[in-house]
């Protein structure tokens, strides 16, 4: 695990790139979701999730993955589960002080982070773990909140339009004043 783990923050930037795309396809489903009923959805996604990344990251399970945060480097698997940097005791090398053989797991964030295009979402100030959403889907539960917001938004430009559109027709006449016929025009009308 620990060696599929390092692949995954060297090549950050491909696991990034590949979020990105299962996310929109995510956010894509989310009427089938709806349809078919989140609840129902949460086991099978969840499923596949620990089972994918368990394997390339060593994911913990905790029900709000921040890899895209922190370089594809999981602080889940830091001894002290720290989500915003390193402790004091990070050994020369950038070695941990728990497990003298495991490199520092934000050692590794900051350098998987480097690789990515969003590498700047490390300075972020990342909320504690809530442990309630332990072994929950976060892919299911970020596109579902996503895609709530898409909704919204397109939802708010929508009435927007309805709202302005009274007071445009109020400002502006119904149908536009006509111009006046050109002579040829008037006498072809007379003549047949």
């Amino acid at each position: 695990m620990y060696r599929a783990r390092l692949f995954a923050i060297r090549h950050a930037a491909a696991f990034e790139w590949i979020y990105q795309r299962l996310e929109r396809l995510m956010i894509a489903c989310d009427p089938v979701f709806a349809r078919i009923g989140y609840e129902r959805v949460e086991r099978p996604i969840a499923l596949v999730e620990r089972g994918v990344k368990g394997v390339l990251f060593d994911c913990k399970m905790c029900g709000q993955c921040v890899l895209s945060s922190t370089g594809m480097s999981c602080p889940m698997n830091c001894p002290k589960e720290l989500r915003n940097g390193p402790c004091g005791g990070v050994r020369p090398g950038g070695y941990c002080e728990v497990k003298p053989w495991m490199r520092c797991v934000w050692a590794l964030a900051w350098d998987g982070s480097s690789r990515m295009k969003g590498g700047d979402k490390i300075r972020e100030v990342l909320p504690p773990v809530d442990r309630s959403l332990k072994g929950s889907s976060s892919w299911l539960r970020v596109s579902r909140e996503k895609a709530a917001r898409l909704r919204e938004a397109r939802e708010a430009a929508r009435t927007t339009i309805a709202q302005a559109f009274p007071g445009a027709r109020a400002n502006e006449p119904a149908v536009a004043p006509l111009a006046t016929e050109p002579a040829s025009a008037v006498n072809r009308e007379q003549r047949q």
